[in-house]
């Protein structure tokens, strides 16, 4: 059951031996969305505008990755796009659910690469906003991202970097992130999944060239022009290489396409997976 005090804690289940924290609202195709790995995310607070748009069209879930949000921890675990796959798929598996579209922001970009090349037959349509998944060179923004330590003044410092328009970033949310990034235990998983040097993290989450030129699925890839986090050469690179892909690119709009250009994000992605109904 959700708790009804804080909406980033919703439904839990194991899901390939991880306790798992996962919204899950609406009726009709299922959508799994995957987040980024910014310092203090949760798969609501990186789809809380999202999530009820597509809940009317949808049955929409949305996890806490392990290592992020109110997922678990497991004492020891590596993590990694095995772990993480199989987390994915073991929710999946959980909720009966046998296809599902999928959308992967940045890192869940990667995460969703990863798992629609294992697991094709488990995938409906792949959306990949702001991906990770192709090599790149380490922008001064994802190595400010992954090698963020604990403060307000670091925190402000990255949401700046994340979002085109400053307006958006209140004080409000820059706290909420903050504390969200100091929950017991927070820190220390995320230190550990993107050590120095980080461009070894960016590499090990890229998939082969060659298996994402045999992807056979439909795929939207999306990108904001001012991203600094993630180049828009990943999202060209992708589109490229993935032979039934198609591209669109937001403009005046950083690394958070979902919500500085919600309305436009989310009816572009309803419109796509409405296609195949």
């Amino acid at each position: 059951m959700a708790d009804t005090h804080n909406p980033e804690i919703a439904r839990r289940v194991t899901a390939g031996g991880i306790r798992t924290n996962y919204h899950d609202e609406g009726k009709g195709a299922p959508v799994l969305l995957i987040h980024g790995s910014g310092p203090g995310v949760t798969a609501w607070a990186n789809w809380r505008l999202t999530i009820p748009v597509l809940a009317e069209r949808f049955r929409v879930i949305a996890p806490d990755m392990a290592g992020f949000g109110y997922s678990e921890r497991p004492a020891g675990a590596v993590y990694n796009m095995d772990l993480w796959v199989k987390q994915a798929v073991g929710l999946l598996d959980a909720l009966g659910i046998e296809r599902a579209h999928l959308v992967g922001n940045s890192f869940g970009g990667a995460l969703a690469l990863a798992l629609a090349i294992l697991h094709p037959e488990r995938v409906g349509r792949l959306v990949l906003m702001g991906s990770v998944g192709v090599p790149f060179e380490l922008t001064p923004g994802l190595d400010a991202a992954w090698g963020y330590t604990p403060s307000m003044e670091n925190m402000r410092s990255l949401v700046e970097l994340f979002a085109y328009d400053r307006s958006r970033l209140t004080d409000d949310l820059v706290r909420m992130r903050y504390e969200a990034s100091i929950r017991p235990g927070y820190q220390e998983s995320f230190a550990s999944m993107f050590p120095a040097p980080r461009q070894d993290g960016v590499n090990a989450m890229a998939s082969r060239e060659q298996d994402i030129r045999a992807l056979p699925h439909e795929t939207l890839v999306i990108h904001g022009r001012e991203d600094k986090i993630i180049p828009l050469d990943t999202s060209l690179t992708l589109s490229s290489w993935i032979p039934r892909a198609q591209l669109h690119v937001f403009g005046q709009c950083g690394h958070w396409t979902q919500i500085e250009h919600a309305g436009r994000f989310t009816q572009l992605v309803t419109n796509f997976f409405s296609e195949e109904q």
